[in-house]
């Protein structure tokens, strides 16, 4: 007795090799997008605070156009109490206090990256600080040696002057942390950390939802206990057990949640509206073009043109930026984070409703299309 062997058709080998060079392109993109933002950035428009003397300031700021023209958007303010609250609200980065004893004012909480600049910052004010005094000795052994040789003054009183000038040594410039990271995290590996996952949950619950889940409130429901529960599970996790988080446990688990909503609910929202190719849409905006953007680690001023700015108005910049500043910068303002991740997550709930009442619509229409062929039908039968 033969056996009939059935086979799928072959692909043809056209769309084989296409099929191959799609997938190529596509890593190609995703390597490019989370590279690009790392090797295109430059140190500019890094924000910091200078106060001291007029004349002492105007050497500071001369010094950095000449050495570093671009790098650094200066501010004066009138005190060093200033300086620290320019810090603190997050409005400058660092600072520099010009006086007798030269400080930097740093904030390792920030990032890496601030406390690293304003280290370099440090070296060349302590530069600075070395040559002008350096110059200053020099320039007063050389008027007493020449005051002396034209007779003007005694051996005895000039070699005073020269030994006194002699001694004169450069201040030490120090170096304070105002903002510093946790114990906990000391050198903020966490908090970089943690950015990435975050991202990927809310994709996850978006996309489980999407796919698992029907009906406009089911869904809603669904998005809302996600919410929930993975924003104080993961505020559990980051704070309690890490201590990667600080402040208020309750906030952070809402900005957690609320970071989460606003990645799920735009790709469930896409989803109702489109179907499953709302999912790809809403790894584009999160993945390719949000987390890149969210400069997680590094300041926005260093990416290339608008883009750092742009990437604030993103979930994952928004979430980081509302999470560091919540753990760190509780004086900075926090609104705008706030009102981005509700802005997302209000529109995927809007598109959830559009993509409900389109698919009502297109029901009923196809049920009144119906509805006359089947009563001719039976119209006839009777007949």
């Amino acid at each position: 007795m033969s056996k009939i062997v059935v086979t799928s058709p072959h692909t043809k080998w056209g769309r084989s090799i296409g099929i191959a060079i799609a997938a190529a392109v596509v890593v190609g993109v995703f390597v490019l997008a989370f590279i690009w933002p790392g090797m295109t950035s430059t140190i500019k428009d890094f924000p910091i605070a200078v106060t001291g003397d007029a004349k002492q300031v105007t050497a500071f700021t001369d010094a950095l156009d000449e050495k570093a023209a671009g790098r650094f958007d200066v501010t004066t303010v009138d005190d060093r109490a200033d300086a620290v609250t320019a810090i603190e609200q997050r409005d400058a980065y660092g600072a520099v206090v010009l006086s007798d004893s030269p400080e930097v004012l740093t904030a390792s909480a920030g990032g890496t990256v601030n406390a690293a600049v304003m280290t370099q910052v440090a070296a060349q004010l302590q530069q600075q600080v070395t040559a002008t005094v350096s110059a200053g000795v020099q320039d007063g052994i050389a008027q007493a040696a020449a005051a002396q040789a034209a007779g003007q003054l005694p051996a005895e009183q000039a070699l005073a002057i020269i030994e006194k000038a002699s001694a004169v040594t450069a201040p030490v410039v120090t170096t304070t942390d105002i903002v510093p990271l946790a114990d906990t995290d000391p050198r903020g590996v966490g908090f970089a950390s943690a950015a990435f996952p975050m991202v990927i949950g809310g994709m996850i619950g978006g996309v489980l939802i999407s796919l698992l889940v029907t009906g406009v409130w089911r869904r809603l429901a669904a998005l809302a206990t996600y919410a929930v529960v993975a924003g104080v599970g993961l505020t559990a996790i980051m704070q309690t057990w890490f201590g990667i988080l600080q402040g208020d446990f309750l906030l952070n688990a809402v900005a957690v949640g609320l970071s989460l909503l606003a990645t799920a609910s735009v790709i469930v929202g896409a989803t109702a509206l489109i179907g499953r190719v709302g999912i790809a849409v809403g790894a584009l905006l999160t993945m390719l073009i949000g987390n890149p953007l969210s400069a997680a680690t590094q300041p926005m001023q260093f990416l290339p043109g608008a883009w750092g700015p742009i990437g604030q108005f993103f979930v994952p910049g928004a979430s980081t930026t509302l999470l560091r500043d919540l753990s760190y910068f509780p004086d900075a303002s926090a609104m705008e984070a706030w009102l981005v991740l509700g802005a997302w997550a209000a529109a995927g709930i809007i598109l959830s409703f559009i993509g409900h009442f389109r698919s009502q619509e297109v029901v009923h229409v196809e049920g009144a299309l119906e509805t006359p062929r089947t009563t001719g039908s039976l119209a006839a039968v009777s007949a």
